[in-house]
Formats: structure tokens, C-alpha cells, sequence
């Protein structure tokens, strides 16, 4: 899995220096009215890019987070129910033999 991960990487960057060395021209980005930056396309894109993926970044890790939580109290509570399964317990009391046949009147005499 590891290396059709680092296929997928190697192919986005190639792409991403094509598209950085076709559109190497300087674009002008009105900002506010008479604040003007001049700067290269690609720089722009990527920092587009850069702004649209932090928002994402910042709640998949947020999600991670409470996942992990969730599973390490999951794990704990897990281990704990073991060790209460696990523990030894107290052996049975001996059984006494019941006497269910009351004695003969004969016996007493």
C-alpha cells in the first residue's frame, strides 16, 4: 500500500511542476481597491490550495483525535474486563451429604 501511496505522490508532483512551468507568468491579484500584489501563477494556486485543505487538515485530525480516545478507553475498559474474568475465585464449599430418609421409629429404642 506504501508504494502505490508514494506512485499517487510522485504523479501530483510531476503534474503540479508541469502546470508550474506552462503558467510561469506574473498575474496581478487585486486584493482590496488599490492594494494590488503581483505574483506568479502557480504561487497563487498553491496557496489556494494551501487555505482550502488547512480547514480539512485541521478536522481530520480533530476526528483522529477523539477516535483515539474512543479506542483507547475502549482498550482499557477491554482489559479491565479481562482481569475480571480471569481472576481467581473462591473454591465451592464442600457438599455435605443430605439425609432425606427421616429415621425409623425402630432405631431410637
Amino acid at each position: 500500500m506504501g508504494i502505490l501511496r508514494t506512485i499517487i505522490w510522485v504523479l501530483l508532483t510531476i503534474v503540479l511542476l508541469l502546470f508550474a512551468f506552462a503558467n510561469w507568468n506574473a498575474v496581478t491579484v487585486t486584493i482590496w481597491p488599490g492594494w494590488e500584489a503581483e505574483t506568479k501563477l502557480p504561487v497563487i494556486v498553491l496557496v489556494a490550495f494551501a487555505l482550502g485543505s488547512l480547514p480539512t487538515w485541521i478536522a481530520l485530525r480533530a476526528t483522529r483525535w477523539s477516535l483515539k480516545r474512543r479506542l483507547d478507553a475502549s482498550e482499557r475498559q477491554l482489559a479491565d474486563l479481562r482481569a475480571m474474568a480471569n481472576r481467581p475465585t473462591d473454591p465451592a464449599p464442600p457438599t455435605v451429604p443430605v439425609n432425606d430418609i427421616p429415621p425409623s421409629p425402630l432405631e431410637s429404642a
